[in-house]
């Protein structure tokens, strides 16, 4: 009878660790999201005993979930930050960061504002509130309608590192949940400005110059592009070496890897 219950009990414990080998859950950025997602249809179809999720919750609910142990993998637009990385040490976590990709975060408005460039500066006053009316740029007589990613965004952490120079966001801004909510505000407001990940520029909305550049792969890839960024994947340790998250987790340095990135819109690391 006790070697029954060995048993079942071993078998029991095979089975819980082949259904953990057998799944990988992602979390995090809607910027990644893409990214990721084509990844996980890529492998799956290549290795159908593997099921993997992706959730786009924001970077920093993406860190959260790699510390809480719900996820394998955290996708996030920005770097970790110190404090998240001690909150991992602390839970006996240890991310490491793998770069998938390379990005720039376009201004877009609607296609039918006349505006084409604009400055660094230009765009921290429109957002501070000090600028104020599309005509004080060059557009019409028109309010400004400045639409901002939600604070947890890694995005947004870009956004208020390379534009604003960390200063604060005027009170008017209206904050969404992700890069596609962005662009849909901004298809749907002609008065409106807002920013989003290269992936996200299509022809329901313009992306406007900034310093004389337009934002592009070549442009990112060269650095001509003052707002671009690195985008990442975070594991808990290196993956085991030949295991299906060490798999996964280095398609973006295959052909077929590069190829997915550059469809999606974004620049591969390989060709930085």
């Amino acid at each position: 009878m006790k070697k029954q219950i060995l048993a079942v009990t071993a078998a029991a414990a095979v089975a819980v660790t082949a259904s953990a080998a057998d799944k990988i859950v992602i979390d995090g950025s809607t910027t990644v999201g893409p990214i990721a997602k084509a990844f996980a249809e890529y492998f799956m179809a290549a290795n159908p005993d593997i099921n993997i999720t992706v959730s786009e919750s924001g970077s920093g609910n993406g860190a959260k979930a790699m510390m809480n142990a719900t996820c394998e993998v955290a996708i996030m637009s920005r770097p970790m930050k110190e404090t998240e990385f001690k909150a991992a040490a602390e839970k006996g976590i240890q991310p490491v960061a793998h770069v998938v990709a390379l990005d720039g975060l376009p201004l877009l408005v609607h296609p039918s504002n006349p505006v084409q460039d604009l400055t660094v500066e230009q765009v921290r006053k429109i957002f501070l509130g000090e600028i104020s009316n599309w005509k004080e740029v060059g557009g019409p007589d028109r309010e400004i309608v400045t639409i901002s990613r939600d604070t947890n965004s890694g995005t947004y952490e870009t956004f208020a590192k390379l534009v604003m120079n960390k200063q604060k966001i005027g009170g008017k801004c209206e904050y969404v949940g992700s890069n596609g909510a962005i662009r849909q505000r901004v298809q749907s407001t002609p008065a409106a400005i807002g920013y989003a990940g290269l992936g996200f520029v299509d022809k329901t909305v313009k992306a406007l110059k900034i310093n004389g550049i337009y934002p592009s792969q070549e442009t990112v890839q060269t650095g001509e592009y003052a707002v671009a960024r690195p985008l990442f994947m975070y594991t808990d340790g290196y993956p085991k070496l030949g295991s299906p998250l060490y798999r996964f987790m280095t398609i973006h340095l295959t052909e077929d890897g590069q190829e997915m990135v550059e469809e999606i819109g974004f620049v591969p690391v390989t060709a930085y």
